[in-house]
């Protein structure tokens, strides 16, 4: 199928247009807090959040056990009951792995996949397209390409997004967190202005946004959903100077939330207010003293700044 034949799906861009959480696992005493995780679902949908992402790097997925997961994305379904897109992580460095999370992910209710790149193993190019056009063949739910080369050691190509966008007409879209601006360009090019793309990095969501993305899978909306929200609406709106204003104001954030291995800080800043247990799951560990007094900072000046921004881009909204 060529870029010409592939059928522009409006619906579906529809629903990727905007703000997308990659969700937290709260813990606690070792267990998955699903009191605390229902509570942040109910935030996220309140903010106007598009999509919900559990099961990702964000997530802890690589400390879950597929139960675990299965429980996570089935609890964030019936949470969320039709109110958000649930986007449910489901990659792994073995395909087979891979392809039986996914098959769970869509068992337990999920709208759609997120798969990220093998781990670890460092895949060829060819590799990488065999082994999603495996999961893609094995689930018919849409697909997300997760490309997160500082994480997994391996970049998904523009040439290979575009190969199994036209050869398999559930892969729909990437998560691009790569760092570069240029590559949302290559992107276009090689798999054509339908395919969705998100930004991966919350810094980069305005640049992006004006080269083509449609969205954002945040990190930041954990803990702060109706600026991420709005930054995103004014865009849509044409509002350039407020996207500006408010991509300023949240920079604290962008910078504060990796100070230290994501989801450390963001757990850390929602227990500052007391929504979670900042408790992670080892290998991962709470940040430091170094590592919390740069949060704390961050916090401190999004606080002084955002909460005039969001209540400029109220009134703005309320007086067109």
């Amino acid at each position: 199928m060529t870029d010409e034949t592939r059928p522009a799906n409006a619906d579906l861009h529809a629903a990727f247009a905007g703000v997308f959480t990659a969700l937290v696992t709260p813990f606690r005493r070792g267990e998955v807090d699903f009191e605390a995780l229902g509570r942040l679902i109910d935030r996220q949908i309140a903010a106007g959040v598009r999509g919900l992402v559990p099961v990702g790097t964000t997530g802890e997925a690589a400390t879950l056990s597929p139960e675990e997961a299965g429980a996570v994305i089935r609890f964030c379904v019936e949470r969320s009951a039709g109110r958000a897109f649930v986007l449910a992580g489901a990659g792994s460095n073995a395909t087979e792995k891979a392809i039986h999370a996914a098959q769970a992910a869509a068992e337990a209710g999920a709208d759609g996949l997120l798969v990220v790149t093998p781990y670890y193993n460092r895949p060829s190019q060819e590799g990488l397209r065999l082994h999603y056009g495996r999961i893609a063949e094995a689930v018919s739910l849409p697909i997300m390409l997760y490309s997160v080369p500082g994480r997994t050691g391996v970049e998904i190509s523009p040439a290979t997004a575009g190969a199994l966008a036209r050869s398999h007409a559930n892969i729909v879209g990437i998560k691009e967190a790569g760092g570069r601006c240029e590559r949302i360009g290559a992107l276009r090019e090689a798999c054509g202005t339908d395919f969705i793309i998100h930004s991966g990095d919350d810094g980069l969501t305005l640049p992006f946004l004006s080269l083509g993305a449609i969205g954002v899978t945040s990190v930041v909306s954990n803990y702060a959903p109706e600026a991420m929200v709005a930054l995103c609406r004014a865009w849509q709106a044409g509002d350039t100077a407020q996207a500006l204003s408010l991509h300023e104001a949240l920079r604290p954030l962008f910078d504060g939330f990796f100070v230290e291995s994501n989801p450390g800080p963001v757990k850390a800043a929602l227990a500052e207010t007391g929504a979670i247990a900042a408790e992670m799951r080892l290998p991962l560990a709470e940040p430091g003293l170094d590592g919390m007094a740069a949060l704390r900072d961050a916090l401190a000046r999004f606080g002084a700044t955002g909460a005039a921004s969001l209540q400029k881009n109220a009134q703005d909204r309320q007086n067109p």
